[in-house]
């Protein structure tokens, strides 16, 4: 029975017309932009291992500690409270990747992403040292040579290894190099709940890296999806220069028995080839009768080696990663045909069909501005924010109480956030208010947040003449001098008399104030 709905292409460039997974084992073709992309890539793979283990002033430069909500980037520690700073860099980083997708396409996916440099410079490296060709040089020839059961297993023992370590070295951003350490020299018994973590993490970095592979950017990653609205006809993208490449075809020669008819001219016959791959390019030697063909040979080399197992000669694709596999490739075949290189190059969609690129355009101008201004909003707030927070949360329960005395007591909880990285001390008051609480100084640790009940007690007749409250500014001053002044809502009994003259009655009292009510 024919099935239904069946697709001419492949709908995955990693699915089998029966559905099954299409394994990908693409080639390295070692050409300029290659050797540039391990250059970044082993780069940015130095600097993940080192980050964690810098420290300046006794911290992780860089620590992203979830679990108490405290945010090192660079040396600036922020706060979960922080919301603003948290927003601003939210938006600062969403609009540097719409502004660089828009001028230079997906070169975060083929360049710096850690899924990218770690599949291509460790992972795959690590498999075609194992299931390479047989004739590879050196000690390393012993691994070709085992039989494929043995190899297979060591391959994924090696992976096994490098997943523990990368897992390693990304929990260090979370829970710090120092405990990482920790956990690391002692049993796992002592800590088993991070050995737990690990061990999770590492399951995960061999499921991505030794199974799922690139299914995580053509299936798992949003963002290839996201380039439809990201980018434009002015965009960079990695192209193929269809006005210079089709008809693609190339020549073949059929020698034939030397006769003084043909001696001095040899016959020349014409293969085109459509779609198929014919494997390594021939040389081109076309001749003045030769039919005019395009610069593509339809080697198919340019598909052999890209990592998403695409062919980029159809075009602008959701699964292309702009590694530039396939610009290397076809420089290298038309470097040997002795044609100018470029066939497949870095280039716009405009570019490729008129021969125009505007460089300057509405998204190009509009994304800096707003960028220009998010950051000096973010180097305004980083510049002027204190080395505490202070907030003053109003108690649980009645808004005010009357004491025995007549006197008027607010309750509230002063809490205290220390962003310093040494212990401060913190004083508070507010004019001539009387504040008890059990100590008139509170003392907070690096980092930490300190939490304080104080009762205010304001003279009988404070809020006489007033709705029923009063907002004052209560002032909070560390050790080093460092002052902040917060407005603080202080509530009372409406309609309160101003107190008498010494013999006289007071009037005007409001019995249910006096009692606790609200007015």
């Amino acid at each position: 029975m024919p099935t239904l709905l069946q697709s001419e292409d492949r709908v995955l460039s990693t699915l089998n017309a029966d559905g099954s997974r299409r394994w990908l084992t693409p080639r390295i073709s070692a050409g300029a932009f290659w050797k540039r992309r391990r250059i970044v890539a082993y780069s940015l793979i130095a600097l993940f291992v080192a980050l964690p283990y810098i420290h300046v002033g006794g911290r992780q430069i860089f620590f992203l500690n979830i679990a108490a909500g405290e945010f090192t980037i660079f040396g600036k520690t922020f706060f979960r409270t922080d919301t603003l700073l948290l927003a601003l860099l939210m938006i600062t980083v969403f609009v540097m990747i719409f502004l660089l997708t828009a001028l230079f396409g997906r070169v975060w996916c083929g360049w710096t992403c850690p899924q990218t440099v770690y599949l291509e410079y460790v992972f795959r490296p690590l498999e075609r040292l194992f299931d390479g060709k047989k004739n590879k040089w050196g000690p390393f020839k012993v691994f070709s040579a085992l039989p494929a059961g043995p190899r297979r297993l060591l391959r994924w023992i090696t992976y096994a290894i490098f997943s523990f370590l990368i897992a390693n070295t990304f929990l260090a951003y979370f829970v710090g190099s120092e405990q990482l350490i920790q956990w690391i020299t002692s049993s796992p018994a002592e800590h088993p709940l991070g050995f737990t973590v690990v061990l999770v993490v590492t399951a995960a970095m061999l499921f991505d890296f030794g199974f799922f592979r690139e299914q995580f950017c053509i299936v798992g990653c949003p963002y290839g999806r996201f380039q439809s609205v990201m980018l434009d006809q002015n965009s960079l993208i990695v192209g193929y220069d269809f006005n210079r490449g089709e008809p693609r075809g190339h020549v073949r020669h059929t020698k034939k028995a030397a006769t003084p008819a043909t001696a001095e001219k040899p016959d020349v016959s014409l293969k085109v080839i459509d779609g198929a791959h014919a494997g390594a390019a021939t040389i081109d030697i076309q001749t003045d009768s030769t039919p005019d063909l395009g610069d593509c040979v339809d080697c198919g080399n340019c598909v052999k080696v890209c990592p998403t197992g695409i062919d980029i000669r159809d075009g602008l694709q959701m699964e292309c990663l702009h590694c530039t596999q396939c610009i290397d490739a076809c420089n290298d075949v038309m470097d040997k045909l002795g044609r100018r290189p470029g066939l497949i190059r870095y280039t716009t969609q405009a570019a490729l069909e008129s021969g125009k690129w505007k460089m300057l355009r509405p998204r190009v101008i509009l994304y800096p501005l707003v960028l220009v201004i998010v950051l000096t909003a973010l180097t305004y707030v980083v510049s002027t924010k204190s080395g505490f927070d202070a907030l003053i949360l109003r108690g649980q329960g009645e808004p005010f109480t009357v004491l025995p005395t007549g006197e008027i007591a607010n309750q509230c909880r002063i809490r205290i956030t220390n962003r310093t990285r040494e212990t401060r001390t913190y004083g508070f008051g507010a004019g001539k208010l009387v504040f008890k609480a059990k100590s008139d100084q509170l003392t907070v640790e690096p980092g930490k947040t300190v939490s304080e009940r104080v009762d205010i007690v304001l003279p009988h007749g404070y809020f006489a003449g007033t709705p029923g409250y009063k907002i004052i500014g209560i002032t909070i001053t560390d050790d080093e001098g460092e002052t902040k002044t917060i407005r603080h809502k202080l509530i009372g009994p409406v309609n309160v008399a101003t107190p008498a003259t010494p013999g006289e009655p007071e009037t005007g009292h409001d019995t249910e104030a006096e009692t606790g009510g609200e007015g």
